[in-house]
């Protein structure tokens, strides 16, 4: 499923924990990993040593790419390395695009400093561009790591864009041999009074099953045989995050963007508190327009 995995690295201890988790996902689909350090052309990082000009940043990059292999080697995992200048976000973008890879694993925090690229931001920028699959992990100290999933969260509203995501997901899952839970949020803060808000209610609560039927259907026809329907009110990142805990969720997979009006769930705002917030691995999947 997945054969080549791009894996953005700055040598923080968030990135290390996420390190681990990529050579676990490359020994179970058998893939390589690309180990990418983007020095970053924003930054003033040309200086002159023994009379010769050399970019602090991208010496950095070799030594940090160098320690990450022989982690890589301890942990017996195929990889690469490579060090690129540019902006970070759009770099790993079309660096991921250029090669052909399948999925881009980084966290969502990075060292302060030189070597800060994979701040929030950054991340966020490739979450909600980014053409190929991302998985961000948020490492904080009481947070693990699990891996295989057994129980993977699918928050869908039914869009197209939802829908695409949860394919993909699916595929995931069944490669796991992992549980589904599917969520559909009505968001019922976007609704007013009076007799249209309770029919738009009704509507709501309508598309939120028929979003999770057509999940567990297609979960179905995807060889995932243990699944779990939710259909709940309320703000939906707070749902996610409650179905999260409740539900002992190991990973999240979900689409950028989604239908707009009363049942949206999947805006990217959303997908990127997620990301930001959720104390588990979020893969994010945009569908191609």
């Amino acid at each position: 499923m997945y054969d080549d995995i791009l894996l953005p690295f700055d040598g923080s201890e968030g990135a290390a924990g996420v390190l681990h988790h990529a050579a676990e996902l490359a020994h179970w689909y058998d893939a390589t990993i690309q180990v990418l350090y983007v020095a970053d052309t924003a930054r003033d990082s040309v200086t002159v040593v023994d009379g010769e000009t050399v970019d602090v940043l991208a010496r950095q990059g070799e030594d940090i790419v160098d320690e990450a292999a022989k982690t890589l080697d301890t942990l017996g995992a195929s990889y690469t390395t490579d060090v690129v200048q540019g902006n970070p976000a759009p770099t790993i973008i079309e660096y991921a695009e250029q090669y052909g890879l399948d999925l881009v694993v980084m966290p969502t925090h990075g060292r302060e400093g030189l070597s800060r690229y994979l701040i929030g931001s950054v991340s966020e920028k490739v979450v909600r561009l980014s053409p190929v699959p991302v998985l961000t992990v948020r490492m904080q100290p009481d947070e693990t790591l699990e891996f295989p999933y057994e129980n993977i969260l699918i928050p869908t509203d039914g869009s197209p864009a939802a829908t695409y995501a949860a394919e993909q997901t699916l595929s995931l899952a069944a490669s796991l041999d992992a549980t589904v839970h599917v969520l559909s949020v009505v968001d019922d803060t976007a609704l007013g009074l009076g007799v249209r808000s309770t029919m738009s209610g009704k509507e709501s609560e309508e598309a939120a099953t028929d979003a999770v039927d057509t999940v567990v259907s297609e979960a179905e026809t995807r060889g995932v045989t243990n699944t779990v329907g939710h259909i709940e009110h309320g703000k939906p990142v707070e749902e996610i995050l409650d179905c999260i805990e409740s539900n002992d969720i190991h990973a999240v997979g979900m689409g950028t963007t989604g239908r707009r009006g009363t049942d949206r769930i999947l805006l990217g705002s959303v997908a990127e508190k997620t990301v930001r917030s959720a104390p588990v691995p979020v893969m994010t999947i945009a569908k191609s327009e």
